[in-house]
């Protein structure tokens, strides 16, 4: 998966791709032991992670498309969608499930990490160990000690952006975990925390719509102010390549 495959959204490479073709390169990394990073990459992640694009766009990080907003930007900016929506909470237990690898799960409530990582045993994955976003980070080298003593080959991130982004960049050279990726809430699905939206919502690609309704104070800003600021990182993107 080349650079070439890559569409350039408000100055991050995105990965054209579609999830058969990213879940073999996947598992066939971690039989390989090639160490890969895998974000998804939303509207509020472009605008959340702007301080962290160089790293970012450094290729062992492997960032694909989540969400209607990241179409949006890629017809604003080349003119076409993606050829298929990936989003994290879909296709991440897909990956767990077809590569059976020892996971550390690590984000989420006091308690919502042991349940989620109950609920991946439960389908015959791997568990290495987890920990939660909270009080078990409070010392952040002995969480990278017990990661690597657990002997996970995945790490599944879940602190919300860009604080996954942030602390994946930070401590993924400390790890010999072939695969670490920022998962976002999938955590609390797992747990039974938070539901998913209606599979009808799911499909017509209506879910944030369906979360907003769930907790409005807290996403009304990603869905209002901040899909206009990822508008504009596209624009002023598309501007400076034309210029280029």
């Amino acid at each position: 998966m080349s650079r070439a495959a890559a569409l350039w959204i408000a100055g991050y490479p995105i990965q054209a791709t579609e999830p058969t073709a990213l879940r073999r390169r996947l598992v066939g990394a971690l039989e390989r032991r090639q160490r890969l990073t895998l974000l998804f990459a939303n509207a509020n992640f472009a605008v959340q992670c702007v301080g962290l694009r160089p790293q970012l766009c450094d290729r062992p990080t492997i960032l694909v498309n989540d969400g209607v907003g990241m179409d949006l930007g890629a017809w604003l900016v080349h003119g076409r969608r993606f050829p298929c929506n990936l989003n994290g909470t879909d296709f991440v237990p897909g990956v767990l499930r077809a590569a059976r690898r020892p996971t550390f799960l690590l984000g989420g409530r006091p308690g919502v990490a042991a349940r989620a990582a109950k609920a991946i045993a439960g389908a015959g994955i791997p568990v290495a160990g987890h920990c939660d976003g909270y009080t078990g980070m409070a010392d952040n080298t002995l969480l990278v000690e017990r990661i690597e003593r657990s002997g996970a080959e995945v790490v599944l991130v879940g602190l919300g952006n860009p604080m996954q982004e942030e602390w994946i960049l930070a401590n993924r050279g400390e790890l010999s975990a072939p695969l670490v990726t920022g998962v976002g809430a999938l955590l609390d699905f797992l747990a039974g925390e938070m539901p998913r939206a209606p599979l009808y919502m799911r499909r017509l690609r209506l879910e944030w719509l369906y979360r907003l309704a769930l907790e409005p104070r807290r996403l009304a800003r990603r869905y209002t102010i901040d899909i206009v600021r990822f508008l504009a990182l596209c624009t002023e993107h598309r501007r400076q390549e034309a210029h280029r």
